[in-house]
Formats: structure tokens, sequence, C-alpha cells
């Protein structure tokens, strides 16, 4: 019989100083949705109070606390036990990508190094990570997204986050720089091949980031682009041209057809505007 295909193995590896123990639950959820945490290791001082709230949710996920003591103030002992641990694993050529849990630039040139051995580095940090470990990595998430509205139980409460971490607007740039490189004749993109194409121009982009679950959420939001379901039912995206709606592919052929076979209206007559209006199919959407 055929084996069942195996998820991707990944080296869960989290800086105890550099992260919030409030996100663990969803943290662990988006790390699922990339692959197997096969391994799950922290680094951290957990005889001191900074680092209590990782102690508290270890076993929870079977993370394996790396204890470093802090003998003087100011080093890094934990961040070059981290950087050791991820090269002895690299070399194991046993794992299909890491994630490094941390806003700490300090694993810029860990990230890249990893990469360079062809494995993917997936981050996890707040937005204030510095750009240079955020481009370092294949995908950056930011940890705002991760935290819970409220905590519950006898967890500390976590105040809401009312608004997005970016503006709607700001997602129109690089959306339509990722469209401007694919598109095709017609300007139609498939939403996939976008999505893939605006993580390679920009590892932290996340649509949640603008109050968005999904890409094609942020899409309809946007009044800059225009959304359809292609063949197949798969969604597809393009630029609206000049401040109106973009025509569904195929309509201004049919136009130029009816056009040929109908009178030509008097002036202030209706025209064939109307087809704009019709509405689109939805399709599956792979976002």
């Amino acid at each position: 019989m055929p084996s069942e295909t195996r998820s991707p193995r990944l080296a869960v590896l989290i800086d105890a100083d550099n992260a919030s123990p409030k996100i663990v639950d969803a943290l662990f959820e988006e790390i699922a949705k990339i692959g197997e945490a096969s391994v799950r290791r922290i680094y951290g001082d957990f005889s001191g109070a900074r680092s209590k709230g990782w102690a508290d949710v270890l076993a929870r996920y079977a993370i394996i606390p790396q204890q470093q003591f802090a003998y003087t103030s100011g080093k890094n002992a934990s961040d070059i036990t981290l950087v050791i641990d991820a090269m002895d694993l690299l070399h194991s050529g046993r794992f299909d990508g890491f994630c490094l849990v941390s806003s700490d630039s300090d694993f810029t040139r860990l990230a890249a190094r990893i990469r360079e051995q062809g494995i993917d580095v997936f981050g996890f940090g707040e937005q204030k990570t510095p750009e240079s470990f955020r481009q370092a990595c294949r995908r950056f998430i930011y940890t705002e997204n991760l935290v819970p509205a409220a905590a519950t139980g006898g967890e500390e409460a976590v105040p809401a986050r009312k608004k997005p971490l970016q503006p709607a607007g700001e997602a129109c740039a690089i959306i339509r720089k990722a469209l401007d490189q694919m598109e095709g004749e017609d300007g139609w993109v498939g939403l996939g091949a976008l999505g893939t194409q605006i993580a390679n121009l920009s590892t932290d982009f996340d649509p949640r980031n603008f109050g968005c679950r999904k890409l094609s959420d942020l899409v309809r939001k946007s009044d800059a682009f225009e959304l359809e379901a292609g063949e197949g039912g798969s969604l597809r995206v393009r630029a609206r041209q000049d401040g109106k709606k973009a025509e569904p592919s195929g309509t201004a052929s049919k136009r130029a057809v009816m056009k040929a076979a109908a009178p030509v209206p008097e002036e202030g007559a209706g025209s064939l505007d109307w087809l704009r209006a019709q509405p689109a199919g939805r399709g599956k959407d792979p976002a």
C-alpha cells in the first residue's frame, strides 16, 4: 500500500525573551497550517518572573525548555544556544522548515543561512521587528494578529485591538505592483497566483494586517480592483480601468459583435453599458 503523504517537518524555536506566551494557542494553530511541529523548543531563563508565563504553558504544547541562567546581565546566552541548536537541526537534514518566534533582529543571519541551505524559514514576531529579519524569512507573521481579543479563565486580560494594524488602502500598492508583473493581455490574474507573487514581493504581507481574513476579502474591500469567477470557478483579479468597474473577460468582444449587429442608437438613447452591470458568477475562493 502507498504510504500516506506526510506534512512538512518543522522545527519551532521560540525566544522566550522576545515573544509573549499569550500567543501560544494561535501560534501553534498557525504553524499547523504550514506543517508538523516536530521539534518544539523554547529558550530563556525560566527561573525569573519574565518567563514565568511561558513556564505555565509548556506542558500544554509539549514545548521543551532550554534553560539559560542569566549569570551576567546584558548577555544573550539564550540567543546563542538557539542558534547552535538551529544549526545542529539544519545539518541533520531532517526538517523541511524552521519557525523562528522572536522580534529580535539578531536572528537575521540565522534565517538567511537556513534559507541558503534551501530550507524555508517562517518568522513570527511583533510589528516592531526590524525589516532585516522580516525580509530574511520566506514569510513573516505579525504576532499582533495572533493575540486573542480577550484572555479567558484566570489569565491576564489582553486589550482588544479595535482597528487593523494597517489601513486597507496601503495594500493597494503592493497588490497593483504584483498585478503589473503578472497580468495577461486581458489584465486578469488568478487570485492564488497573485497571492504567491505578493508573498514573493513582501514577506510580511498578510490580509489580517488590514482587517481581512483572506486575500479575496481584502480585494473586495478595496475599490481599486475587481474580482470575477474564471474558468473552473477559480477567482481572478483585475485592476479597475479609468476608475470604472472592470469588465469580465470576453465582454469587449461581445460588445463589438452586438454593436455591429444592432442599429446605431439615436443620441441620448440607451447603450450596451448594461453589460458591465451583469453580475459575475462566484466560484471557489482559493485564498
